[in-house]
């Protein structure tokens, strides 16, 4: 029986979407990785709160209104945008609607990302709901995901970078990358010197010959981190190296939806220029 990977991509439309830029791209990218895609766009539900006088002034029920209509409106569009960026794929694409809450999207999508293999996440640095979303499925879903900047362009992912420093996370990260890989690719290991105390000598060597021995064609890269944050050693060396998506374990914890990043982990949410991928 042929199994079929499913991507998974939430989509919030309130206050604001994200730039279609970033969605097209996201959409784009499950293609290349042979997924097929399953979208929700979530309709938002807004509480409606009688403010006494203030009614006689201003036309809370009204501005309410409208501004779900507005919510369900753009979960339309996007659905269309989504399908006019895969129409020259030959992707399995599901689109769906979801009314909810709001500020329980994140959550409701955390959740729904479990029945999927991947989520991909169109990212933006200004948009807080694509912050919400990705901190919510990364740390919540148990599953994969990628976040996606606009300016990724779709090809086979023939090169991979893995950001290993030989803890959990880490090798978790390398195990979600892997069966993403096109056959016969690369990987590229990186380590970055003088950023943190590192478990052993060698790490990236010993995990490239590790991986060599099981058939794929690894390198260890070390980097020095300079003046550099180490958001910016990562990402340098990746895309220095080739890679097309950047694996790398998430740090984090939860209270009261706050949550607190590592180093790395922040400085990627930062700002993103390549895809991704972050195992928690």
């Amino acid at each position: 029986m042929t199994h079929i990977r499913i991507a998974y991509m939430p989509l919030a439309t309130y206050p604001e979407a994200i730039a279609d830029e970033a969605i097209g791209a996201a959409a784009a990218l499950a293609g290349s990785l042979g997924c097929a895609l399953g979208v929700t766009t979530f309709e938002v539900h807004l509480p409606r709160k009688s403010s006494g006088l203030g009614d006689l002034l201003i036309d809370i029920p009204g501005l309410v209104q409208a501004s779900e209509e507005r919510s369900k409106a753009e979960c339309h569009r996007l659905q269309g945008l989504v399908r006019r960026v895969t129409s020259s794929h030959p992707l399995n694409v599901q689109c769906a609607a979801r009314k909810v809450a709001w500020g329980l999207e994140p959550d409701e999508a955390a959740a729904e990302a479990r029945y999927f293999d991947l989520a991909l996440l169109p990212w933006s640095g200004e948009t807080k709901a694509a912050q919400d979303m990705a901190q919510a499925v990364v740390f919540g879903s148990g599953r994969p995901a990628i976040l996606v900047p606009p300016t990724a362009r779709p090809a086979p992912l023939e090169h991979i970078a893995i950001a290993w420093d030989g803890s959990r996370v880490a090798a978790r990260a390398l195990g979600d990358a892997l069966p993403l890989l096109a056959e016969g690719g690369r990987i590229s290991v990186l380590t970055v010197r003088d950023e943190k105390p590192l478990s052993g000598p060698d790490l990236a060597g010993a995990l490239a010959s590790s991986l060599q021995k099981r058939g794929f064609n690894a390198a260890p890269v070390e980097s020095a981190l300079g003046n550099r944050t180490i958001a910016e050693a990562l990402q340098d060396t990746a895309l220095s190296s080739g890679a097309k998506l950047l694996a790398m374990g998430g740090f984090g914890h939860s209270r009261v939806r706050d949550f607190v990043l590592g180093g790395a982990t922040k400085g990627i949410l930062t700002q993103l220029r390549l895809p991704i991928l972050l195992a928690h």
